[in-house]
């Protein structure tokens, strides 16, 4: 009986939990490749293009969840280097799969003035191969990709540190900026 219980685990290990655990079908954007386009409702429920930003640099970071710790971390360091972003003609966009609602009420409890887009079916946060399912729950992988003024990807991150990304974010646009 106790070798059918481990059997029985293993099998359930093996094949079960790579379904229930499963990443985007979709690859990332790599650099040099244009960046996917898309339009997503901000937290004012106005609609959001990439194109809309087309000359600018872009940085589009996407996050798990509204006003958890880490998030919540790195959307205010987004927010306290809003002026720098300017001085280096870079906008920040954060996508999450929260709702229009969910984002409102993030930036103004957090006293953000960036767009928070809500990409509510996953499907921007996919083409950007940053969507993650985890059995019934889907949510986006911390990852950014800097976007050039023609509308390139020019870098990519996966998995960042909510404490620090935004001054890495900041060293990559002056070093591409410089070239």
């Amino acid at each position: 009986m106790r070798i059918a219980l481990i059997v029985l685990a293993v099998i359930i290990i093996i094949f079960l939990v790579p379904r229930l655990i499963s990443g985007s079908r979709a690859a990332a954007p790599t650099p040099g490749s244009i960046a996917p386009d898309f339009s997503l409702p901000s937290q004012q429920g106005a609609p959001v293009s990439l194109k809309d930003y087309r000359g600018n640099w872009i940085v589009l970071y996407f996050y798990p969840k509204d006003q958890t710790p880490g998030c919540t971390r790195e959307a205010h360091n987004f927010q306290a280097d809003q002026s720098k972003y300017a001085e280096r003609h870079a906008v920040v966009l954060g996508v999450s799969v929260d709702s229009v609602d969910s984002h409102k009420k993030f930036c103004a409890k957090e006293g953000l003035n960036f767009k928070l887009l809500a990409d509510s079916e996953g499907k921007v946060s996919q083409s950007y191969g940053s969507l993650t399912n985890l059995a019934v729950v889907k949510f986006a992988k911390r990852n950014t990709f800097l976007i050039d003024p023609a509308g390139k990807v020019a870098k990519m991150y996966t998995s960042v540190d909510p404490a620090k990304h935004s001054e890495e974010v900041l060293a990559a646009l002056d070093q591409l900026q410089k070239q």
